[in-house]
């Protein structure tokens, strides 16, 4: 049947982004990967053209996807089992690998269980809509990701309040004032916050939490979403929870950004997991990662639970540091701190589209976060370094901002 009114409506939507300079835009398509040389990293081709690209826009924070091992043990399990598992999990889909690296994921968390997702996002939305009733409320950062905010929407809590960024004060006013509108409290939270790399303070929200613990009948339950954390954050890895000192109730990661692989995943205690493989919605219904996704992933976090872990984070650390002093040295403006992902804030819609450009045809890739993906005056180009990244890299990309 033709849908020609609507096919209008959506061609207007798009100009009406397009002339904000709010659209995405075409995707690049990247159909070579050029290895180390001459002290540079690994260079990026783009199809249409030949050039190699400097990628400061990858989540790959070790550079795991392009581990020795991490690739064998994906290949490897791929020729054994095949390329795709086949079936959801409850049916016929469960292979070894997937329970060894749930246990490799609680074990490297310290919980007691785990439960893999397809995606981070799958993860996050399908853990929401199983914990949270219409006999919850929900707290939640006005910065959280929108797998959170999506995660809230679908599941019709009680009441839901959003409290101003990293504002725990305001998170203790929400929590007095929710009490005994529910029996069940829920304070969710990114643990790194993708668009700026700053981070909660999980210690100060536990804190808070079990102040108002006694308040709820079944608890003030703390979700935290530590994606850009795990991996990339802490002195062994282990993220915003290492960092801080804070732990959370429910912990939920991902494979696809410093372990270099696919999927996402939840830890905690045993019943909680069990509930999750019960209700969850994205875990019944949908397919899991595949067994080679799984077999790399269990690789991936026995890599970063060791002495070469220990050297991919410290060097991305030098890295990190080296492009944050490179900024301010320039007179830029960035928000300091540990975490690989460094935003360049530009506050200007207009001017955030102009560096992308120029960074790109100098050959770096990066990306500029415009309203509404970031509030109105807070745009930037987010820089995100990686353990693949040189120090020729690092003196490389400040070159071309220097030239802006």
């Amino acid at each position: 049947m033709p849908h020609d009114r609507l096919d209008e409506v959506l061609a207007t939507e798009i100009a009406e982004l397009e002339d904000a300079g709010t659209a995405k835009g075409e995707e690049d398509v990247i159909v070579a990967v050029r290895p180390p040389a001459d002290g540079y990293g690994r260079r990026y081709v783009l199809q249409g053209g030949d050039s190699g690209y400097l990628r400061m826009n990858s989540n790959s924070y070790l550079g795991l996807s392009h581990h020795p091992a991490v690739i064998e043990a994906e290949e490897r399990a791929s020729r054994e089992f095949g390329a795709g598992p086949g079936a959801v999990r409850f049916i016929s889909g469960t292979y070894e690998a997937h329970t060894r690296l749930e246990a490799s994921l609680s074990r490297f968390h310290g919980r007691e269980a785990g439960i893999i997702y397809s995606s981070a996002y799958a993860a996050v939305l399908s853990t929401m809509t199983s914990l949270i009733d219409p006999e919850t409320v929900v707290l939640s950062d006005e910065l959280n990701h929108n797998c959170i905010i999506n995660g809230v929407r679908m599941s019709k809590p009680a009441a839901r309040e959003v409290y101003p960024h990293l504002d725990y004060d305001a998170l203790d006013a929400a929590l007095s004032k929710a009490a005994g509108e529910a029996r069940r409290a829920i304070v969710v939270t990114d643990g790194v916050f993708s668009m700026r790399g700053d981070f909660a303070d999980l210690s100060r929200i536990a804190e808070v939490a079990r102040r108002h613990d006694g308040d709820f009948e079944e608890n003030v339950v703390v979700i935290v979403d530590d994606s850009h954390g795990v991996g990339a954050f802490g002195d062994t890895g282990r993220g915003t929870e290492q960092v801080t000192g804070g732990e959370a109730d429910v912990l939920i990661g991902t494979l696809g950004k410093a372990f270099g692989v696919n999927g996402g995943y939840v830890v905690g205690t045993g019943t909680l997991v069990r509930y999750l493989q019960e209700r969850g919605p994205m875990y019944i219904y949908s397919n899991p990662i595949t067994v080679g996704e799984a077999a790399a992933g269990e690789v991936a976090v026995g890599v970063l639970d060791s002495s070469e872990g220990q050297a991919l984070l410290e060097h991305l650390r030098t890295m990190t540091t080296k492009f944050e002093s490179g900024l301010v040295d320039l007179g830029l403006e960035t928000i300091p701190g540990p975490h690989p992902v460094v935003p360049l804030m530009v506050r200007d819609t207009a001017r955030t589209s102009e560096l992308v450009r120029h960074l790109y045809d100098h050959g770096v890739l990066a990306t500029g976060l415009n309203y509404p993906v970031v509030p109105k005056g807070d745009e930037e180009i987010r820089f995100q370094v990686n353990a693949d990244h040189t120090p020729a890299d690092i003196e490389y990309a400040l070159e071309v901002l220097s030239k802006a």
